[in-house]
């Protein structure tokens, strides 16, 4: 069952670009988890841009972030690399993730619907429940409402 506002995120532990990425290992700081469908295409670089850009200011406000997506940890090491990305990326390959947070959608591309990842993001407070979540997020301006989010937490 998808977790909702309010609600304490069960505790996860998944693969990421530095080792093993722990929810648990986090509580006493604000986690941003945001979701994106594909490793270095347009849209999900300009997002993981936009939060490097500011990744200073999400740690000054005592928040960590992460990136997920179903790519490959390999896909995963390169993208990071190749746009100097100072957070983790989380191989979400089995899906496990995308479905506990509800963000797999059937989405339409060039007409046909496929099923796929909806951009989206999760704050989740140092007591590790979710506090804010973003939908169907357009990547113009989001950053810094989920920085301003954090920072007023």
């Amino acid at each position: 069952m998808p977790i909702v506002i309010d609600q304490l995120v069960p505790d996860f532990t998944a693969s990421a670009t530095d080792g093993e990425f722990s929810i648990a290992a986090l509580r006493g700081k604000k986690v941003v988890l945001y979701f994106y469908p594909k490793d270095d295409t347009p849209g999900c670089t300009s997002e993981s841009i936009a939060f490097r850009d500011l990744f200073e200011s999400f740690s000054q406000a005592g928040a960590v972030i992460a990136g997920i997506s179903r790519d490959s940890l390999k896909s995963h090491e390169a993208f990071k690399t190749k746009y100097t990305l100072p957070f983790e990326l989380i191989a979400d390959i089995d899906e496990a993730l995308c479905t506990l947070f509800d963000v797999i959608k059937i989405k339409k591309m060039y007409g046909k619907a496929v099923r796929g990842v909806e951009r989206s993001t999760f704050l989740i407070d140092e007591r590790g429940v979710l506090r804010r979540e973003w939908r169907s997020v357009k990547v113009a301006g989001h950053v810094e409402a989920v920085l301003e989010a954090v920072q007023s937490l």
